[in-house]
């Protein structure tokens, strides 16, 4: 979380779009953290999008006529995700999906990583740890839960380099931080 995925997503769907090419973009129907109708990045920016329960209808919900298809938050998905890529690949889209490849316990993140090895290109975006700066890996859940999906941003997660990265920390003490005024 916080490496800038959805940024990035919402960055190349906008280029082509400005370019006039057909895009399409979509989101899973959970998620609804900053809007329903819009994919939103951390940062605020934002894209329209198409909530849909799982790789089926999402498959569905593709025009003839698009060109470029815009996924968010792929690890929200369901396995078929894969299957739907390789479809619309195959029938020449240009398919572009930000998602999590490593859930909160390190553990690969299903489809994303599939969708890895079968993509013509990846871009693997890491965020800076939340504690020293460093290269932010990992997803560190600072909340207490033992679901696999807990929908949240800042308060709930913090991205985590290797050496701060604690799977088995329940919750995190908020650091002091000197803000200068």
């Amino acid at each position: 979380m916080f490496s800038g995925k959805s940024e990035e997503l919402i960055r190349r769907v906008t280029r082509y779009h400005l370019a006039r090419v057909p895009t399409q973009t979509f989101k899973p129907l959970l998620d609804t953290r900053y809007a329903v109708g819009e994919v939103v990045s951390h940062s605020r920016m934002s894209t329209a999008a198409t909530p849909v329960a799982g790789s089926d209808e999402l498959l569905r919900g593709i025009d003839d006529r698009t060109v470029v298809v815009g996924i968010d938050e792929g690890q929200f998905f369901d396995e078929g995700l894969v299957e739907v890529a390789e479809i619309l690949a195959g029938a020449g889209k240009n398919i572009i999906v930000a998602g999590l490849d490593l859930d909160y316990l390190g553990r690969p993140f299903e489809p994303i990583p599939s969708l890895m090895l079968r993509a013509e290109y990846v871009t693997k975006s890491l965020a800076v740890c939340h504690r020293c700066g460093g290269p932010g890996l990992f997803t560190q859940r600072v909340v207490q839960s033992d679901e696999l999906v807990v929908l949240g941003a800042t308060g709930s997660y913090e991205a985590r380099c290797r050496r701060c990265y604690d799977p088995n920390e329940a919750s995190q003490q908020t650091l002091d931080v000197d803000v200068a005024t």
